[in-house]
């Protein structure tokens, strides 16, 4: 018998939590069929990566080692090789994107709109989604005070692209075992660090559930290039295999949505940019594309599941 005549008392979500205690494990056929509006099969989150990189320290990514292996700081070489993309590189990003009417999400440091106003106040112009990129690009781990951080951010980027951001991609999509917790303190309402499925999935965090959003560690120009060192054509290459995947797919399952991250220091040289703009070219020609922000994407997720 149950003695008990007050509320039910539901437990505390402890912090921090595993990734298996935040995440419920769902097999991906036993997931709803969901309909994209307009008889849609695909919506790629197109992500156009922003980012500062500081002279005083040692560079995210490094592109020209130094004689010897050393970490060398000032790292002019590799803080110039990035540069060039925030001068011509997105340039070239955006020329493309523009051309298909394609306004993409924009994972963007904190730091970015006051070294790169210009840059900034062009994505903000033309509808782009400010989803907060960190505030220096810098692993989340080597933060001394994440919740500062994080408000830090979100505040600057709010003023800076005109609305509320919602969405998060962390520099390296690093996160410590709490972050989901003050992402969801802070107002962040999806997160796309968590790239484990086609749609987006549910975290539950100590201030309600927040949700995962399909990025890509795969379909991204970091990896791809700078890292598997491939050819500049794989960028097109495995974009196309994997939208006609998942297009072919979504005809009996729903549908399904699309990562693809891009950065204007890698795709946007002159020597990748032609296929990048390839595989733009293909995606927008299929019927069943369409290209949405993550902020659109969550929405129709909550509406289509509620």
């Amino acid at each position: 018998m149950n003695r008990h005549h007050g509320p039910v008392i539901i437990p505390a979500m402890t912090s921090p939590q595993r990734p298996e205690e935040r995440l419920e494990y769902q097999a991906a056929i036993d997931r709803p069929k969901l309909a994209l509006p307009g008889g849609k099969r695909v919506a790629v989150f197109l992500v156009v990566n922003l980012e500062r990189w500081d002279i005083d320290r040692v560079m995210p990514r490094q592109v020209l080692s130094a004689p010897q292996g050393a970490s060398v700081v000032p790292d002019l070489p590799n803080w110039a090789w990035h540069e060039y993309g925030m001068r011509v590189g997105f340039w070239r990003l955006k020329a493309a994107l523009d051309l298909h009417g394609i306004a993409p999400t924009l994972a963007i440091n904190g730091a970015v709109p006051s070294a790169y106003p210009r840059v900034t106040q062009a994505c903000r112009d033309a509808g782009w989604e400010f989803m907060v990129h960190g505030y220096h690009q810098t692993a989340t781990h080597l933060v001394t005070d994440q919740r500062a951080m994080i408000r830090d951010a979100i505040a600057t980027l709010r003023e800076a692209g005109g609305h509320d951001p919602v969405g998060w991609l962390a520099p390296g999509l690093t996160q410590t075992l709490d972050t989901p917790d003050l992402l969801a303190e802070a107002g962040i309402r999806y997160c796309a660090d968590w790239v484990v499925d086609d749609l987006p999935a549910t975290l539950r965090t100590a201030h309600g559930p927040m949700l995962t959003m399909p990025y890509s560690v795969e379909l991204n120009d970091i990896p791809i290039m700078m890292i598997q060192h491939h050819r500049a054509e794989e960028l097109y290459d495995r974009t196309v295999a994997q939208f006609e995947r998942l297009y072919e797919e979504a005809g009996d399952q729903g549908a399904k949505v699309m990562g693809l991250a891009v950065h204007p220091f890698i795709s946007g040289v002159p020597h990748r940019i032609g296929w990048f703009e390839r595989a733009l070219t293909h995606i927008a020609s299929r019927p069943g594309a369409l290209f949405w922000q993550g902020r659109q994407i969550m929405d129709w997720y909550q509406r289509a599941t509620a």
